[in-house]
């Protein structure tokens, strides 16, 4: 038969932005945000495996994410530890590999180990 998913609301509009301005809200230090900066640049810094590296606006998502890490994990400022966890699945998408790399194996993954461990 014919099956209609129904979706249950479990929050307000006004308890969703809220949460977004909490999330906002969550402190980073400025060597976390530079920290960022740098993993963000280091996609597009003369890297034989990538074509394209994450864009300067990358940045922004990897800290919001890093925040929204932070408060789902009670922790009241971001850690080095959420952004290293968060690195992934914001970079993921953002990173196009060379056909060689590809060819060779090399995952997006492999890519964001490499520029955590400054490499």
């Amino acid at each position: 038969g014919n099956i209609t998913p129904t979706v249950e609301k479990i929050l307000t509009r006004e308890t969703l932005l809220n949460l977004q301005q909490i999330t906002r809200d969550v402190p980073i230090a400025n060597d976390l945000r530079e920290r960022v900066i740098q993993i963000v640049a280091a996609t597009r810094e003369n890297r034989q495996d990538v074509e394209y590296g994450a864009s300067p606006r990358a940045s922004i998502g990897l800290i919001l994410a890093a925040k929204a890490h932070a408060l789902i994990h009670e922790q009241n400022y971001v850690s080095t530890q959420d952004i290293e966890k968060m690195a992934y699945p914001v970079l993921r998408h953002r990173i196009i590999l060379t056909f060689e790399a590809e060819r060779k194996g090399t995952s997006t993954d492999d890519v964001i180990r490499e520029i955590l461990k400054g490499k």
